[in-house]
């Protein structure tokens, strides 16, 4: 047997760091700034703890740039390194300092917020340099070091005449990356990845306006312009907070969008994980195409993405704001989530406290609620939908508006419904609209006979019904223009028909005769005097499952569009196109009447339209 150790060769892996482990090649900028970081936090931590002696200083990161030399420097007045420690840190690859800090100081670091894992970070900067040095001083009492690497395998290390205690990154920017000299591309990158880093960072300069004293002129002074916000509002215990600071912390996450936020739940959790954050509830629209990648993913106060599938529940994609958390897994190169066990459980955190807000919304506030439901009612049906735990917790608070905008749990609308909404089976008929213009006739219709009517038009509510349905027993949802209606006011009715046998016999088929090129089934209904003398009613099941194809419902063919042309027999224009003479005269009347009812389902356009206008210039002539 042979055994032996695999050997690396650092020829290979340097192109492979530079090419393969960081995709994009912008996060140079915020693996060096978080390395940065890391140096602020650890000095800020050994001075708490008494290892550093005297004052620190105000801590903070400083970038420059020097266009005319092709350097971009990032400077930090933090823990710094000795030369044994450049060596150990920067020569060997993927030894992290952060874990060693991290290990040697774990009984009194647990809080300090280190960013760094891997020890990888640092070369990402020969992503977009020909060369780079370090220049460094240890808080310890040793001389400073200077370190130089062209991306090869060989680097030079010296001693240095730096005397304050920090670290100095300089970058020999390469020809094919000249935008990082510029001072709009560096302002981008950090907006997007350190806008809410924990320590101060600097860059260019801005004047401010000192006041004078009493008689003196005001003065104006340049100073460092610090972009970033150290203490951005989810970092701050819920307590602290007013809701126009969470107002004023939604304004500068997306500051583009003018609208205020309608609700805002701040996450705060320590055990068995450890996750902070703030979502806000915006107006949604229904189109659900538009609403995705609004949620920004940081840890440690990094912004890492703004794709959070796979940790935030799908349905609450829809949201906005902010998630952190050191304990979600990321892969080596920090840009994207890595799937494990403790992923779920956040998720299910997040699901859960959403849904408790929303309860507590509903029992405190219930007209503040109903006030914005409509602006809202997306993300609770899609979550009742995909998610079966909020769907047992929404059940309670998800409410049901009517066209008379009142607002119903299910439990209250049961209770309202049951004695007059009933088929003969013993169904629940949940009657609904999905468009009240289109659908006025049937909606008034219903009312008069005080049926209480639903307004539900979002895309996915024909996905819920069906869900709905198969988790309650006995009841169905039924459009107020399909046939369902009809078998509500004969059952609760029972209207006789004017016509005798004879007459329906007569009647259908000249009807019939009528409508055969459109394919309708004829029904003759004795239905109240004052409905319309003909109706279109489509089967519910039918025109739902169209509607859910629609939205990705699965594939099912091209279903056939299919309605039912209920005729009321009880109509005095029935009884006239029944004793017409003429044949042509009975047509038109029949044409005419088709045409009303399909222009109360908004289906009368191009041709049959312009027929029908024509038509009643006749009939009025």
């Amino acid at each position: 047997m042979t055994k032996g150790k695999i050997n690396v060769s650092v020829e290979n892996i340097f192109p492979l760091i530079k090419k393969f482990l960081y995709s994009d090649q912008e996060i140079f900028l915020r693996e060096l700034i978080s390395n940065a970081t890391d140096a602020l936090t650890k000095i800020q931590h050994l001075s708490s703890i008494g290892e550093v002696k005297g004052e620190i200083g105000d801590l903070g990161v400083k970038l420059k740039i020097d266009k005319k030399a092709k350097k971009l420097h990032i400077i930090d007045n933090g823990v710094g390194m000795t030369l044994d420690e450049v060596k150990k840190y920067i020569n060997d690859v993927a030894f992290s300092g952060a874990e060693e800090f991290l290990e040697k100081y774990k009984e009194t670091s647990k809080e300090t917020g280190i960013i760094g894992h891997f020890g990888l970070g640092f070369y990402s900067s020969f992503m977009v340099s020909d060369k780079v040095e370090i220049i460094t001083k240890s808080y310890k009492d040793e001389p400073a070091a200077h370190w130089i690497c062209d991306g090869s395998p060989e680097y030079s290390l010296e001693k240095s005449e730096k005397e304050e205690r920090g670290t100095e990154i300089i970058l020999h920017i390469s020809k094919d990356s000249k935008d990082y000299l510029e001072e709009s591309k560096i302002s981008e990158l950090l907006n997007k990845y350190n806008k809410f880093m924990p320590h101060p960072i600097k860059f260019g300069t801005k004047e401010e306006t000192i006041p004078g004293k009493e008689g003196e002129k005001e003065e104006k002074v340049t100073v460092d312009n610090i972009i970033n916000n150290p203490n951005p509002a989810w970092t701050k215990p819920p307590a602290d907070l007013i809701d126009e600071d969470y107002k004023q912390f939604y304004r500068e996450l997306y500051p583009y969008q003018f609208e205020e936020p309608l609700f805002h739940i701040h996450l705060n959790v320590d055990y068995p994980f450890n996750l902070t954050g703030i979502l806000y509830f915006p107006k949604i629209s229904n189109d659900l195409n538009l609403q995705k990648d609004r949620i920004q993913l940081y840890q440690n106060q990094v912004f890492v993405t703004d794709n959070v599938e796979g940790i935030v529940p799908e349905f609450l994609g829809l949201l906005k704001g902010v998630i952190d958390s050191p304990d979600i897994p990321l892969n080596v190169s920090r840009s994207y989530l890595q799937s494990d066990a403790s992923v779920k459980k956040i998720t299910n955190y997040i699901t859960r406290k959403v849904a408790d807000k929303l309860n507590s919304i509903f029992k405190n506030e219930r007209e503040n609620l109903e006030s914005k439901w409509n602006d809202i009612k997306v993300v609770i049906e899609y979550g009742m939908l995909t998610e079966d735990k909020f769907y047992d917790k929404a059940e309670s608070f998800n409410l049901y508006p009517t066209v008379d905008d009142k607002y119903f749990t299910y439990e209250e609308l049961e209770k309202k419904i049951k004695k007059l909404q009933t088929d003969k089976d013993g169904n629940l008929i949940i009657l609904y609209a999905q468009n009240k213009d289109e659908q006025y006739t049937y909606i008034e219709s219903a009312k008069e006979k005080g049926y209480e009517v639903l307004l539900l038009d979002s895309p996915i509510i024909p996905h819920l019904m069906q869900k709905l349905e198969s988790k309650k027993e006995k009841i169905k949802f039924s459009r107020v223009d399909s046939d369902t209606l009809e078998n509500l006011i004969k059952k609760d009715e029972e209207v006789i028909s004017k016509l005798t046998d004879e007459e329906k016999e007569k009647l259908k088929p000249m009807i019939e005769t009528a409508v055969e090129n459109e394919k309708y089934t004829v029904q003759l209904e004795a239905l109240d005097s004052n409905s319309m003398p003909f109706m279109l009613a489509q089967p519910e099941f039918m025109r739902r499952m169209k509607e859910m194809q629609q939205t990705g419902g699965g594939a099912m063919g091209n279903l056939p569009d299919m309605y039912s042309l209920i005729v009321n027999t009880n109509h005095e224009l029935v009884d006239k196109i029944l004793n017409t003479r003429t044949e042509k005269k009975r047509s038109s009347l029949i044409k005419q009447s088709i045409d009303l009812a399909k222009l109360s389902q908004n289906n009368l356009t191009g041709k049959d339209l312009t027929e029908f206008i024509n038509r009643s210039i006749d009939l009025i002539k």
